[in-house]
């Protein structure tokens, strides 16, 4: 909500609040208040936009522009408090919408040292057909987003926010689009096209993953953290299984979903969709070595050496599925994500970090348990399970941002979630970046150190190749919650 918003609907409440409080003598004074207020109305229209939110605002300024120009009516008694309780509702209705959903949420702005810069990149993999539609033809595409460490001082226009603008589907990830409509004013903090610093030749790489359905725009606030402590973090997007992405040629995919009646619990579709993004990620690797495929700015500055995935629910998942597979990748974070299929059994020890949300907000499945026992067996790369207390599946997201204040504070009280995204995405980027330092050629940082230094922040360790049964072990200098039975 902008300044002018405020001022706006501030407007708005106060002319009819002293239309129903001011004496009867000093009436004549508030005849010239509706102009004024129908000014502001048009300013705001013409430097921010039409938002659903002002509806109720704009029915307020009705009703106080005619009170202003018909002649008096002599009102006494029953209608005359009828008449104000009306004014009152419709003060109400006007504030309502604003305790809901924000027409243009604010992300937080990255900690890190640098400045950040953005590149979209949309390829063809002509050595895959795409499943998710008839056309024989039709070739498999790889969405991929760069946020990068920028020079100083870059300066431009920021990245647009999610793709399909202006031709959403009618809801993505269960959020009415209608929602997102000004979503395009959203500050994403990253310079669309801004030269990369000079600081190193090349620069470590993260390719992170969203969950199941949802688009690459909502890990935006995580995403471009990382990228301003010195990551290049290439997003993904997954055609057909994105709520919405923009293909190579322009067209708007949306999630296509075939169902096998003979897989009633969906688990061999989960699978096919956690190799499909696997060899998304393959892919992405694979145009690092292509000369010029990352474009002027970046082809040569990401360090093929030095590679890391990570990613959120299903996206975590696929992140050490897609390292077990791939000995290019050098670590992997799974941030809530579930396995479905196996792995290789081929034992490479590698860094492998699990993040988790409050056990006691997230049903965290058998599924999820054991598949994720399979990962630190397989990598034995470390000691790292980090759970955040007061923060739910969707707390990792920017999902939450989109609610106003009052909203989120009755959903963590509905669907949990009170650490907030701002908190929670702040703290798993300081995680991450400290755990990926040393696999990735940079200053090696103890994880544990780290996440010490937020509160709330849960440590299990394990015990040989298994999840402890034992309470877990609180990390130095953190608040700790009751560990709930699984």
């Amino acid at each position: 909500m902008s300044f002018l918003d405020m001022v706006f609907l501030g407007a708005s409440l106060a002319v009819p609040a002293w239309w129903i409080l001011a004496p009867d003598w000093k009436r004549p004074l508030l005849r010239i208040a509706p102009a004024g207020l129908v000014g502001l109305a048009i300013i705001q229209l013409a430097l921010e936009d039409f938002y659903w939110q002002l509806v109720p605002a704009y029915l307020v300024l009705a009703v106080v522009v005619v009170l202003s120009v018909v002649p008096r009516l002599e009102v006494r008694g029953f209608a005359r408090w009828a008449g104000k309780a009306g004014l009152v509702l419709l003060m109400l209705a006007a504030i309502a919408p604003w305790t809901m959903f924000l027409p243009v949420p604010a992300l937080p702005r990255p900690e890190g040292p640098y400045a950040v810069g953005t590149e979209t990149f949309r390829w063809i993999d002509t050595q895959r057909d795409e499943p998710s539609t008839e056309d024989p033809s039709d070739h498999r595409n790889v969405i991929v987003q760069a946020w990068y460490p920028a020079a100083d001082n870059s300066k431009g226009r920021h990245s647009v926010y999610i793709d399909g603008l202006g031709h959403l589907p009618p809801s993505i990830s269960l959020l009415p689009s209608f929602l997102m409509a000004h979503f395009g004013h959203i500050d994403t903090h990253g310079i669309v096209d801004a030269p990369v610093s000079n600081t190193q030749a090349e620069w470590p790489v993260i390719i992170f993953m969203p969950g199941y359905g949802a688009p690459r725009a909502f890990y935006t606030g995580l995403v471009s953290n990382l990228a301003s402590k010195g990551y290049i973090v290439l997003a993904l997007d997954h055609p057909y299984e994105s709520a919405v992405t923009k293909l190579a040629d322009g067209r708007i995919a949306t999630t296509v979903e075939h169902f096998d009646k003979n897989d009633p619990d969906r688990t061999r579709f989960m699978e096919g969709r956690l190799n499909l993004r696997i060899g998304d990620v393959r892919f992405a690797i694979d145009q690092m070595a292509r000369p010029g495929a990352f474009g002027p700015r970046l082809s040569g500055r990401l360090d093929a050496s030095h590679i890391a995935a990570a990613g959120h629910s299903l996206g975590g998942a696929t992140a050490a599925a897609a390292m077990d597979r791939d000995p290019r990748i050098k670590a992997a974070v799974n941030v809530d994500g579930t396995l479905y299929g196996g792995l290789s059994g081929d034992v490479s020890p590698r860094p492998f970090l699990l993040v988790e949300s409050d056990h006691s907000e997230t049903p965290h499945s058998d599924r999820y348990e054991t598949g994720n026992a399979k990962f630190f067996q397989q990598f034995r790369g470390g000691d790292y399970r980090f759970e955040l207390t007061h923060a739910n599946h969707f707390s990792f997201t920017d999902a939450l941002l989109f609610l106003s204040p009052p909203a989120r504070f009755a959903a963590s009280f509905l669907i949990g979630g009170g650490r907030g995204a701002v908190d929670t995405q702040r703290t798993t980027a300081d995680i991450l970046a400290a755990f990926l330092a040393g696999p990735l050629g940079g200053d090696p940082q103890d994880a544990s150190s780290v996440a010490g230094q937020h509160p709330g922040i849960v440590n299990r360790p394990l015990q040989g190749d298994a999840f402890p049964s034992t309470q877990p072990d609180s990390l130095p200098n953190s608040s700790t919650s009751t560990t709930p039975q699984r």
